[in-house]
């Protein structure tokens, strides 16, 4: 990966934190101040006066901000790790958050949380919209399926054409990989050769789909040159667009996966490759460079299948961003329940820090992609921040759900305990997580 398209994924993945997180920290903000709780601070990326440890009086008082990633409120009165005893002992205030009836208090600790469903709905919605959805449904391969070293360990071919998973049909292609993840298939149904043919899917094969990362399957497309960069090897040894690609060195390469894979083997070396241009057959002389590559590229698959495009009006988008919103949390509680109960997927293998979720965000900038993660995150941030967890806001609202049905606050000394105990799990598992990211990218 180049540094361009670090900064490039870097860019997406710092803006769509922001995003989210101020407009989190947000969803706090607006009901303290409509039930009349002061807000003592709120910084839209980062508290200028930010350090960890802050001595006041004498005592510890932690502060701890959002940095370039977010935002940070702080609400008086919230009884929270920043509380010190002398304030503990003061009788609430008529501006405190703990002096507030336990109704308000919940509304204003699954405010943030309301946000970010809100907003995922909201983008999807307005996604929906402007955009439509388009799709490749699986039986519009005209080619049929490019496979990677990890498919054709099971069978699977270059040419084949999926049918179903499970005996299941699954309208889009791209959603192949994930429903074999979720549903932990035990089959692949293809067509070959004009006969169907069952693929069995072996134990263990979930978990190294997940502990890969890779595409698994992928379209297949003839290589017909559509774009010859600049001042590249390809444009150095002649090639045009509208060449279609023959082979490497003799090594088949009629289409663009087997293009990519025959030049690995003659990185920062020349090698014969042979085109059909005009009907002739004709061989091109090229450098590849030592990443595998001579500059040029194939026209947008659009070209070659048929997607499935929907409109929708505005009335219609409301509620199929709704409905997709659902689904896309759905999928990922499933995805975290196959963490804890499943032989296939281990923690280890698939959680990941910001460098995971910056790897989400595409090489390029570009804007569908860009709004389509964020929804995603943002629906992400809301399950995690109402997990009964303290220091989060389903910890807050574990406690103060306790309250209401029992008519009794737990003491304030709790929750200060309570607090600290959910900062050190929270900092564990953020080091867990960006730990495990920083051993893949040594030692894979």
């Amino acid at each position: 990966m180049t540094t361009q398209e670090i900064l490039v994924k870097a860019g997406q993945l710092i803006l769509s934190l922001s995003i989210l997180v101020v407009l989190h920290e947000l969803g706090h903000f607006i009901p303290a101040k409509l039930f009349k709780a002061r807000v003592e601070k709120f910084y839209l990326f980062f508290d200028p006066w930010f350090s960890l440890f802050k001595k006041k009086k004498g005592d510890t008082e932690y502060g701890i901000g959002w940095l370039p990633l977010g935002g940070y409120v702080k609400i008086s009165g919230m009884v929270d790790e920043s509380m010190d005893r002398e304030q503990m002992a003061k009788p609430p205030q008529p501006w405190e958050f703990r002096s507030k009836p336990a109704w308000q208090r919940l509304i204003i600790m699954i405010g943030g949380v309301t946000v970010n469903i809100f907003l995922g709905f909201l983008i999807y919605a307005m996604m929906l919209w402007h955009w439509g959805e388009s799709y490749l449904p699986t039986k519009n391969l005209t080619y049929g399926i490019a496979v990677d070293s990890l498919a054709g360990s099971i069978g699977l071919r270059d040419g084949d054409m999926v049918l179903s998973v499970d005996n299941k049909p699954v309208e889009n292609f791209r959603s192949i990989p994930a429903e074999i993840i979720l549903r932990e298939a035990k089959s692949i149904q293809v067509e070959r050769d004009g006969k169907p043919v069952d693929i069995k899917i072996p134990e263990g094969f979930v978990r190294e789909m997940i502990r890969r990362k890779g595409t698994l399957l992928d379209v297949r497309i003839p290589f017909v040159v559509d774009t010859v960069l600049p001042k590249s090897a390809a444009e150095k040894a002649g090639f045009r667009k509208g060449d279609r690609t023959l082979s490497v060195n003799g090594a088949p390469a009629a289409y663009f996966h087997e293009f990519r894979k025959a030049l690995q083997a003659y990185k920062s070396q020349t090698t014969p490759i042979q085109v059909l241009r005009d009907g002739d057959t004709i061989q091109l002389i090229a450098q590849v460079t030592e990443n595998g590559t001579v500059g040029m590229a194939p026209a947008n698959p659009e070209k070659d299948f048929k997607f499935a495009t929907r409109e929708y009006t505005l009335l219609q988008a409301i509620p199929a961003g709704f409905s997709k919103c659902v689904n896309t949390l759905v999928k990922y509680v499933q995805q975290l329940r196959l963490i804890f109960v499943s032989k296939e997927v281990k923690a280890n293998e698939s959680l990941g820090g910001f460098i995971s979720i910056g790897n989400l965000f595409p090489a390029y900038w570009d804007w569908i992609a860009f709004w389509e993660m964020t929804a995603l995150l943002s629906i992400i941030l809301a399950f995690m921040n109402i997990l009964p967890i303290p220091a989060l806001d389903g910890g807050h609202v574990l406690f103060l759900l306790y309250e209401i049905v029992t008519g009794r606050k737990p003491s304030e000394k709790f929750l200060e305990y309570a607090q600290i105990v959910g900062m050190i799990i929270l900092f564990g598992l953020l080091l867990y997580a960006n730990g495990l990211d920083i051993w893949r990218s040594l030692f894979r």
